[in-house]
């Protein structure tokens, strides 16, 4: 089947994550919480006026690849749900990619009745599979309330609402040690000069500068688009996103090169280019705030979601650990997102119901308060974060409105952007390995691309 993506077309982003003295002003989060009786039996939130229907005796599946302490805390939200509907809900553990999971419960006749997708891909793949069902008027009532349009529109395949971004994730924020940074004189960059300025500093002062997870591969997509949209542009990024131009258009080649200013230092990297390829998401993480005063790394590159892993650490967040906007290569610094969809695969009023649950604030809340989530939905409380760094990265997704670019490997087709060990994510790690190939990464890409774009 063709994978033609629809792309949204998003103004530049000129919103930059502030951290650190930035002075938030900050409203309570009032009764978000409580629980009220509407008319009729329905269970009904007066902060936000959504309202549940009684379900006991249903029965729920919803699926995610979500795993540790982001399917634990998830739970919570779906409990909550249970406790105000009476559906019993069932979290499903997911394979990625995701898409190839569910086409195997559809084949077998069981799929879940609600699945959260992370690429507007794999959205549109759903729709064209006639797998998913549109959203019922309760769940788009939810969604106009609380979110942009430009939330609005990911959700949407040829003008019908078939999907509720229930998460958002800030992928344009270095986290660093402190005390690495204090040891080495460096201070936040904001410039990509700066960083590689910093990144020697830090080099100097006895510590590798930066920590890569090459392992999973994604994580080297994102650096690329960060890259990419600051350098060539909204309008070049919008146009690479849909293949419109090719990976081997001169802007890819400045990219990569830009890249390959800081990869091609291998001893500006823990373990090496070698090693940082068989680095683990998770531990390029955690490998910069262990370790006391020899940490493997000064800084990482992911987005808001690594607070998740420095947790698993003893590093505090705000102190030990903290955040800086990616660095502008170009004229703005970049602001690229990315998310997860509540998506419809069977339509009935109980998976109704917990879509249009996963669209209001009090869903949303529950989990902000847990940490290591951000929400898309303008009217979930700042408060409800659990510290400062976190309120700053959320508050700024939300004043972007539709100011953002959506992660563009999650905006291109499975193959080419979301496979383990295929398309892009497979000639990133090779380029990580060996940055002077610019060329045949180019060329490789545009294979792969070209490829995946007219299966």
């Amino acid at each position: 089947m063709r994978s033609t993506l629809r792309t949204p077309i998003f103004r530049r982003a000129l919103v930059a994550v502030a951290v650190g003295s930035l002075a938030l002003g900050l409203t309570s989060c009032g009764d978000d919480d409580k629980d009220g009786k509407a008319e009729g039996g329905e269970s009904k939130s007066p902060a936000s006026g959504v309202q549940l229907p009684k379900l006991d005796g249903e029965s729920l599946e919803i699926a995610a690849v979500w795993t540790g302490d982001e399917q634990k805390n998830f739970k919570q939200v779906l409990a909550e749900f249970e406790k105000r509907t009476g559906a019993k809900v069932t979290f499903v553990p997911a394979q990625d990619p995701i898409i190839n999971f569910l086409g195997s419960k559809v084949a077998g006749g069981a799929p879940p009745d609600v699945a959260m997708l992370p690429q507007p891909g794999a959205i549109k793949q759903a729709v064209d599979k006639k797998w998913a069902k549109p959203l019922g008027k309760e769940a788009q009532a939810q969604l106009e309330k609380n979110y942009s349009k430009g939330w609005q529109d990911l959700g949407k395949v040829n003008g019908a609402q078939y999907a509720a971004y229930y998460k958002a994730a800030n992928k344009s924020l270095v986290w660093y040690n402190t005390a690495v940074f204090e040891n080495a004189a460096a201070k936040e960059p904001k410039t990509w000069k700066e960083f590689l300025a910093t990144a020697q500093m830090i080099y100097d002062s006895g510590v590798p500068p930066m920590s890569i997870g090459g392992a999973d591969g994604w994580p080297l997509t994102d650096w690329f688009e960060n890259v990419y949209l600051s350098q060539a542009g909204p309008e070049k990024y919008d146009q690479l996103a849909k293949h419109e131009i090719k990976w081997t258009d001169p802007s890819v080649k400045q990219a990569l090169t830009t890249l390959a200013e800081l990869w091609g230092k291998s001893d500006f990297i823990a373990d090496g280019n070698k090693g940082a390829v068989q680095t683990e998401f998770t531990k390029s993480v955690e490998q910069t705030f262990t370790g006391g005063d020899a940490p493997k790394a000064g800084m990482v590159y992911e987005g808001d979601f690594a607070q998740v892993n420095i947790e698993q650490t003893k590093a505090k967040i705000g102190t030990d650990a903290k955040v800086f906007p990616f660095p502008a290569v170009g004229a703005e610094a970049p602001v690229v997102s990315g998310g997860d969809a509540a998506v419809l695969l069977k339509d009935s009023k109980a998976s109704q119901a917990l879509v249009t649950w996963l669209a209001s604030p009090e869903a949303a809340t529950i989990q902000a308060k847990l940490g290591g989530y951000l929400s898309p939905n303008k009217n979930v409380e700042l408060t409800a974060y659990p510290n400062m760094v976190q309120r700053t990265i959320a508050k700024a997704v939300i004043d972007a409105g539709d100011d953002f670019r959506f992660d563009m490997s999650d905006q291109t087709p499975q193959a080419f952007g979301g496979t383990p060990g295929k398309g892009e994510w497979k000639a990133l790690q090779d380029f990580l390995v060996n940055p002077k190939d610019i060329a045949g990464t180019q060329a490789t890409l545009e294979a792969e691309a070209a490829k995946a774009y007219k299966d």
